[in-house]
């Protein structure tokens, strides 16, 4: 170094301030850089390092998207699904900044054949291959340099490219039939199918012998839209991007969540979701009669930390039941309670082997009241009552139970009940256990007369939940209408092409009609917690996460309660409100009386391209008021019948 540049160094170290003060006024940087120097002329110098770098840093280029990883991995039950791992540009650094694992969309098959057990593994894989494929290759090349706090722009992107996926694969399915039409056309193939009438006419004999054993015709199940293969990469980038926008704003997640439902106004408060906890499963694939409730869960009061309490009710449960008699009953067990207990401690793994994929206990009942007096017993024994302490829900999963040969669900083997008889079974058990305050799919989505029976019946006592009898998230965002069939809410899974900007808008609708969200997780889950976060912010009701048992389930129940501390630590956390169903009977007979005293009912009748424009402006006129949600929302549906 020059002699004149060590004496430059030897300077008074107020005058170098002044200096390098002057000389990024001449660069055009703000004043406020000198205020800056001038609060850290008394500080050490690695501590005016690191405060001129931060202020700096807020110049820098925002972080953006530059590498996608899509890797095969395992759920919590072993089968193959999709993780995506997000690199970003942050300061001239390539970054992994997080990464999410999706759960996959298949249902566990119960009593499968093993045919259709190795066809469904092979549909999976190829479903997450195909996903690699576009993660890793087009997808990859598609959101590079986009900006993850853009969620809005980047579920646009991921729509388009789905969509022309789509299109792509319905052209290949048409060039593939007009090749077998082709085919079948040539002068070999019309002699095949001439000799094959004859016995085209013999099968539709027979199916008509079978339609005719149907005591009552009913309507068919709808066809089940197969997941679109590779679908599930759209969900995952999507998920992935948000929270990758969530750690980069140094928010957690489902506080970025919330700012995104409120058009970045955030609530002053947030409500915690109510956990619906499955203990029992005694359903169809289970031992034992009862076909009916395929899960039995419990819902705490509105503190959290009484999980607890299910916990040594789910460990009561297991002294109570007898795991060598399958399917007995709770009572007789309770009866014998010191034989029980002794016969657990003698055998433990037998009680472990009760513990299902969803982390419940599994056990046989003969008949509808077995599980709930061994919820009572077990209740009862830690001196809690059912309906003060906490409260019960089923999830009858009625679409698993109909014989359309008799056109009458199965709830017992051997006991078959009418669309109309569910609605009086249903109304008879809540007369006689007030404590259930929620039956999840209680009828098949097509017996629509039946849910608007059940929902005046008992939608002023109980949440009546569809799970399946919903459509799904992306036909629901769609068609803008949730009532199909009649209901109290739906259960939410984030699977397949669902993005984070289609749960936002679902929510919205929901709360906006009167109706309440459940987060529901599915049957092979992951270990990751993103879905408890989706819950909170987006304002669910409640969160469907299945057993204490099982490490990917009880990894959501300890982010649920370590969201609950941090909400309450920060003052935001709102107190649980009382339970407050609807009364649709109630809301009917006041839409009778709001149609007769419509005005333009003297001119005439209304055609019906009129009637809807008038109701949509009578609802928006009333949406700031939050008694009449729930009437508007009759009101749209009622209406709409008439001709």
């Amino acid at each position: 170094m020059e002699p004149g540049g060590i004496r430059e160094l030897r300077r008074p170290l107020p005058e170098l301030r002044h200096q390098a003060a002057e000389y990024y006024r001449s660069q055009e940087v703000p004043q406020r850089l000198e205020e800056a120097l001038n609060a850290t002329f008394y500080q050490r110098p690695a501590d005016l390092y690191g405060h001129l770098a931060n202020y700096f840093s807020k110049f820098s280029k925002p972080p953006v998207i530059c590498k996608l990883i899509g890797r095969k991995v395992l759920d919590g039950i072993g089968r193959p699904t999709l993780e995506v791992e997000i690199f970003c540009t942050v300061k001239n650094n390539e970054k992994s900044i997080c990464s999410i694992v999706i759960s996959s969309h298949a249902e566990i098959l119960e009593n499968a054949s093993p045919e259709a057990i190795d066809a469904d593994e092979k549909e999976r894989n190829d479903s997450i291959n195909t996903a690699l494929e576009w993660v890793n290759g087009s997808l990859n090349e598609m959101l590079r340099d986009l900006q993850p706090t853009d969620q809005c722009k980047v579920d646009e992107l991921l729509s388009e490219y789905f969509a022309n996926k789509v299109e792509e694969e319905n052209e290949r399915k048409e060039i593939e039939k007009e090749e077998q039409e082709a085919a079948i056309s040539a002068p070999a193939c019309v002699l095949a199918s001439s000799i094959a009438t004859p016995s085209g006419k013999k099968k539709g004999a027979k199916l008509g012998k079978k339609t005719s054993l149907a005591e009552k015709p009913i309507l068919p199940a709808e066809s089940i839209e197969p997941a679109f293969c590779g679908s599930i990469a759209i969900g995952g980038l999507s998920l992935a991007v948000a929270k990758t926008g969530a750690t980069i704003n140094n928010t957690p997640l489902y506080l970025h969540l919330a700012l995104m439902k409120h058009d970045q106004n955030l609530p002053k408060e947030l409500t915690m979701p109510l956990p619906m906890v499955t203990l029992l499963s005694c359903g169809k694939s289970s031992a034992g009669k009862l076909k009916l409730m395929k899960e039995v869960m419990l819902i705490p009061p509105t503190k959290l930390t009484s999980i607890e309490r299910l916990l040594d009710i789910q460990k009561q449960m297991m002294r109570l039941l007898d795991p060598a008699c399958k399917g007995s009953s709770p009572q007789l067990t309770d009866s014998k309670k010191g034989s029980a207990r002794s016969a657990v401690k003698k055998a433990l793994p037998p009680v472990l082997k009760r513990i299902s994929h969803l982390g419940c206990l599994i056990t046989g009942c003969d008949n509808l009241e077995q599980p709930l007096i061994l919820m009572q017993t077990a209740c009862r024994n830690l001196g809690l009552e059912l309906g003060i302490d906490v409260h019960l829900a089923i999830n009858c999963a009625a679409h698993e139970l109909m014989d359309y040969t008799k056109g009458k669900y199965e709830i017992l083997t051997g006991t078959f009940k009418s669309p109309d008889e569910m609605v009086d079974m249903y109304v008879d058990l809540i007369n006689k256990y007030p404590s259930i305050i929620a039956l999840v799919d209680p009828l098949r989505k097509e017996d629509g007369q039946q849910w608007s029976s059940i929902c005046n019946a008992l939608g002023s006592r109980c949440f009546l939940i569809a799970e399946d009898a919903s459509k799904s998230i992306s036909k629901l965002v769609e068609d803008q209408n949730i009532n199909v069939p009649k209901c109290s809410g739906l259960i939410i899974k984030y699977t397949n092409q669902t993005k984070i900007s289609d749960l936002t808008e679902l929510t919205r609708l929901l709360d906006g009609q009167g109706h309440i969200a459940i987060f529901g997780s599915p049957a092979g889950e992951s270990s990751d917690d993103s879905l408890v976060d989706m819950a909170v912010g987006l304002g669910a009701r409640f969160i469907k996460l299945g057993g204490l048992s099982r490490g990917e389930r009880v990894t959501k129940y300890n982010r649920l309660l370590a969201i609950e501390e941090e909400l309450a630590n920060n003052g935001t956390l709102r107190s649980g409100e009382n339970h407050e169903f609807v009364d649709f009977a109630e809301e009917a007979q006041t839409v009778e009386e709001l149609i007769n005293a419509l005005p333009l009912i003297e001119q005439g009748p209304l055609p019906s391209q009129h009637s809807q424009p008038l109701l949509a402006q009578d609802q928006n006129s009333a949406s700031s008021h939050g008694s009449t949600l729930h009437l508007n929302e009759a009101t749209r549906v009622d209406i709409s019948t008439f001709p």
